[in-house]
């Protein structure tokens, strides 16, 4: 039973989430920094409570070995995606809305980058704590960053932003194809030329 709570937490931190745009969108000061910290809290709190959870399922080593050289890439991608990518301090800590629309590196991969390193994060915890209450809560907290995304891509981030309807047209929603491959290490290697000159 105490499992389910913590499923339950990690859901509840996804609701929480969901008002962080409209409170971004609202401009009230200190609510949208607030709901951001609640709920990546929550969430990491979840997290790590289902990771520790007993009756873990026996898995071949190499499941072990494969979880463990996923996890930091998996990680590092989100951290990269989410926080170094988009301008920190415009977007997370001032009020109201971020100041621009990112379109390249991840970006251009797809319009939710983090949504795939979210889901290669609970993959790699799952190799790692196999558990059925792991798998169940993986399962629904990717539904539920799923319908978190899609209602930022029909609602918020078009009062947001006023080019993200062209930015739809030209890059996939979630799954990547051989032109957003192309584009996204076209813009990292372009950025990474200007940083060198």
């Amino acid at each position: 039973m105490p499992n389910v709570i913590y499923i339950i937490i990690g859901v509840f931190s996804f609701l929480i989430a969901y008002s962080y745009d409209w409170l971004s969108l609202k401009n009230i000061p200190f609510a949208k920094q607030l709901a951001g910290l609640l709920a990546v809290g929550l969430n990491i709190y979840a997290t790590i409570m289902v990771c520790i959870s007993p009756a873990k399922f026996d898995v071949p080593f190499y499941f072990l070995f494969l979880g463990a050289c996923l996890l930091p890439v998996s990680l590092s991608l989100l951290i990269y995606s989410l926080f170094i990518e988009i301008p920190f301090r415009s977007t997370y800590l001032k009020r109201g809305v971020g100041s621009k629309l990112i379109t390249t590196g991840t970006y251009a991969l797809t319009r939710h980058p983090g949504v795939l390193w979210l889901a290669l994060f609970y993959i790699s915890l799952a190799m790692l704590f196999p558990s059925a209450t792991l798998f169940i809560a993986v399962t629904l907290w990717l539904i539920m960053d799923i319908i978190y995304v899609i209602m930022q891509d029909r609602i918020f981030f078009i009062r947001m932003f006023p080019d993200y309807n062209s930015y739809r047209r030209r890059t996939p929603f979630l799954i990547p194809t051989r032109q957003s491959m192309l584009a996204c290490l076209k813009t990292i290697n372009s950025r990474d030329k200007t940083k060198k000159v």
